[in-house]
């Protein structure tokens, strides 16, 4: 893919700190580097305040990060400052939340949501192209033109973010950061926006940034996984690299407590505790440890991370 595609969203060193300089200061995001190519999507996975969301949030400039560089499509957008360069990049860039209901203006009619950005941005040129373009978006994401005249609280969940990503593709973005979804809602509705999610993607051309906890959710929508944990990258490799070679003890915790419908597997399943490598000097950063397979590492442990992927390889195909 890295031959062949070019480079959309390019992250380095992004910090993102909050209550600098105070006792209690946090390194919600402490100093990662990742980038995504054009047309993937690049799942995002760890437990709850492991700064993934945070990662969204700064790369939308939703939060002005504490350093770093964020290289969307050739230009650094940690350093745009007008309001202009920023809305320009806002229709580049969307974001569909974790919560649909909170996420949604609850006075506002569904209409009006979806074209409030297609109002900001001048994309209609009259009311009946408006109506148009919203009734088209309804029946993109499976929903009733009819229902654009209710309010969001006459909706379910799984419906509300179907709202949500109606919004987000008023704009015509070439890249959505996709924040946890699914979380919020039943597991048989999950599966039906994951579709939805990844045929909008194959009509369109778009490219995702899948922030999730759920590892093998994130493994069936993601063509690489970025493992995060206290604001650190762990491990990043393709999907079928992290999900069934993940060396790191982080990964190795999360994928120990996916369950499995398999009673004879379930009986035997241990869960690993990970436990955080106690402070010994070594400088750790991301290293490849085989082509593409990226782990959260010192100089002195690559070999040995690359001994245990490919043993792990040689196991699985025998």
């Amino acid at each position: 893919m890295s031959e062949k595609k070019k480079v959309l969203l390019d992250v380095k060193g992004l910090k993102q700190y909050f209550n600098v300089g105070r006792q209690d200061e946090v390194k919600a995001v402490d100093d990662i580097s990742f980038h995504i190519y054009e047309g993937e999507t690049f799942g995002l996975v760890g437990e709850s305040g492991s700064g993934k969301s945070t990662t969204g949030r700064s790369v939308i400039r939703l939060y002005n990060p504490t350093s770093g560089e964020i290289i969307f499509d050739g230009e650094d957008i940690s350093k745009i400052r007008s309001k202009t360069a920023m809305q320009e990049f806002r229709r580049e860039v969307q974001m569909i939340f974790q919560d649909p209901y909170a996420s949604l203006n609850p006075r506002m009619k569904v209409n009006d949501i979806i074209a409030e950005g297609i109002d900001i941005n001048n994309l209609a040129e009259n009311n009946a192209e408006r109506e148009e373009k919203v009734n088209e978006l309804l029946k993109v994401v499976g929903l009733d033109p009819s229902h654009g005249t209710r309010y969001p609280h006459e909706f379910s969940g799984g419906q509300r973010q179907r709202i949500g990503i109606a919004r987000a593709l008023a704009v015509n973005p070439r890249f959505i950061i996709c924040d946890e979804p699914i979380s919020a809602l039943d597991v048989s509705i999950q599966a039906q926006v994951v579709n939805l999610l990844q045929d909008l993607q194959k009509d369109a051309g778009l490219t995702y940034l899948f922030i999730a906890h759920d590892l093998s959710m994130v493994k069936h929508i993601s063509d690489r996984i970025g493992v995060m944990h206290s604001g650190k990258l762990l491990e990043v490799g393709s999907s079928d690299d992290v999900y069934n070679f993940g060396v790191h003890p982080y990964t190795e915790s999360l994928l120990s407590a996916i369950p499995l419908p398999d009673p004879d597997y379930e009986r035997s399943r241990k869960r690993i505790v990970y436990k955080p490598q106690v402070e010994d000097g070594k400088e750790r950063d991301l290293r490849e440890i085989l082509d593409g397979h990226y782990v959260y590492c010192a100089e002195d442990e690559v070999a040995g991370y690359r001994q245990k992927i490919i043993e792990k390889k040689e196991k699985a195909a025998n």
